[in-house]
């Protein structure tokens, strides 16, 4: 028996999580000099790059399996993985891959020509089992924007929704309790060992 087992057979699920964990921290977590504003708003020194962080195929094949393991040990079933476009496009098309299961994307906006539609890929209807995927959470804007889209124009049912990071100001979560669907993120800002999104205090930049 080899010493060393190959990446891609890996583990138990708690394995998986603190690999990824690693990846994501080494990969693509930035310290900055100074806070820039992330896509919610805030500001912050840490900045989470899920795309860089998942760049290698190994590495996003990690992430996909592990949220379709989390999705199982949570009792989450889908037909269809999705959300909004990008963050969600590489866990949609790699769970896909994987499981089996249709992928789609949302998109930010109508295209404005031919169908004119927001959701590309699979034929979502109400009898579709839908998982909703994102990388980096902040305030959740991104994943609900996605969860009202699908519910609004298909009628599907979004069971599930697992993102790669959670940056920890508990928006996403507090939404997802509300309307009675499990939220798993795969990595909290605790285990990066970053701050809360919105807990960072910078001081007033100095006046000449």
């Amino acid at each position: 028996m080899p010493a060393q087992r190959a990446e891609w057979e890996l583990r138990t699920l708690s394995e998986k999580r603190d690999r990824l964990i690693k990846v994501v921290e080494e990969k693509g977590l930035l310290e900055l000099s100074a806070p820039v504003e992330l896509a919610s708003g805030d500001h912050s020194r840490f900045f989470v790059d899920g795309k860089r962080a998942l760049a290698s195929g190994a590495d996003l094949r990690l992430a996909c399996e592990t949220i379709i393991e989390i999705a199982n040990e949570n009792g989450i079933e889908f037909d269809a993985v999705g959300g909004l476009t990008l963050g969600a496009d590489q866990f949609a098309h790699g769970v896909a891959l994987i499981s089996g299961c249709e992928w789609f994307v949302v998109r930010k906006a109508p295209k404005g020509r031919g169908t004119n539609q927001r959701i590309e890929g699979s034929r979502l209807d109400a009898g579709t089992r839908v998982l909703l995927v994102d990388d980096v959470v902040t305030r959740g804007g991104s994943i609900e924007q996605a969860y009202d889209v699908i519910r609004e124009e298909t009628g599907a049912t979004v069971t599930g929704a697992i993102t790669l990071v959670d940056r920890g100001s508990d928006a996403a979560r507090s939404f997802f309790k509300r309307v009675g669907i499990p939220y798993c993120p795969l990595v909290t800002h605790d285990e990066l060992g970053i701050p809360a999104v919105g807990s960072e205090h910078f001081e007033p930049a100095a006046t000449s």
